[in-house]
This record gives C-alpha cells, sequence and structure tokens, in this order.
C-alpha cells in the first residue's frame, strides 16, 4: 500500500502549468513544511521541518491554483511516486513526490491570519472524503454559521 498523510504549510504559492492535451489538465507543484516532533539532537527549542514536493492534478491541481498560497495549512493525502531524468551535464537525477489525492484546509481563515495562534480543527474540504474533486465545503464557525472562502461569491446560487 502507497498512502501518504501530511499536515503543513505551503512554502511558495503552487507553481501551477496546464498540459498540451486535447484538453487541458492543470498541474500544480507545491512544496509542504512538515514539522517534526523531534529533533535529531533531541533539543526541544529546535524546531526542525521536512519539506515535501507535492504535485496535483487535474481538478485538484485547479482547486490548488485557485485557493492555496504561501503559509497556508494544508492536509494533504496521497501517494508517493518516484522518478528519474538525465539533466543538461549528462547526470542522472532521482526525484520523490507526494502525488496528491485528497487536500483540505487544515486551519480556519482566522487562525491563519493570527499567524496560526488560534487552533481550530474545522476548514475547507474540497472533497468530502470521497470525490476526487470538489468546490470547497464550508466547516461551521463557532457562531453555527457557515464560513464561505473569499472569491466564490459570485458562483453562489442565491445574492
Amino acid at each position: 500500500m502507497n498512502k501518504v498523510i501530511l499536515c503543513g504549510r505551503l512554502t511558495r504559492d503552487p507553481e501551477v502549468r496546464y498540459s498540451q492535451a486535447a484538453e487541458p489538465m492543470a498541474i500544480a507543484r507545491f512544496t509542504l513544511a512538515v514539522d517534526r516532533r523531534r529533533s535529531r539532537n533531541n533539543d526541544p527549542n529546535e524546531q526542525t521541518a521536512d519539506f515535501i514536493n507535492c504535485v496535483a492534478f487535474g481538478r485538484t491541481g485547479e482547486f490548488a491554483e485557485k485557493y492555496l498560497k504561501k503559509g497556508t495549512k494544508m492536509l494533504i493525502t496521497g501517494r508517493i511516486q518516484t522518478g528519474s531524468y538525465t539533466n543538461k551535464e549528462g547526470v542522472k537525477v532521482y526525484t520523490t513526490e507526494v502525488v496528491v489525492e485528497e487536500q483540505e484546509f487544515a486551519e480556519s481563515k482566522n487562525a491563519a491570519s493570527n499567524g496560526g495562534s488560534y487552533q481550530s480543527n474545522s476548514g475547507y474540504s474540497n472533497n468530502g472524503g470521497n470525490a476526487p474533486f470538489a468546490e470547497p465545503t464550508p466547516a461551521a464557525a463557532g457562531d453555527g454559521f457557515m464560513n464561505i472562502p473569499d472569491g466564490i461569491e459570485e458562483e453562489l446560487p442565491f445574492n
């Protein structure tokens, strides 16, 4: 079984390109900084992280392009994919990346704007758990109302 679950913050905005096929497909690449539980020399003051390369295809890539940005805390599930290529100098380069199958926000917008100090398990899910992609599903805020992500007001069926 090849299954990866990661929780971390984007180190930069996703880089999105589209394939040259008859029906272009979005290919989004980004890096997640995932904190380690303990440092290598067990120093409790040392903060360490792994920087994991991720790639999202199709509708998942379109979601990344539209909603993800540097610093966003995300929960990613997917699979590890390895590959290799020969660079311009003729040296074989080996690659490892996570192919994103599901992604969801790991904190609320309020927590993100407060520097992550407010811990919340609410957020937006882009797929409800089963579909390969769907528009963000707003999570309930503490007041019982739903949070709506910026930029989708024009897509709502009512005004």
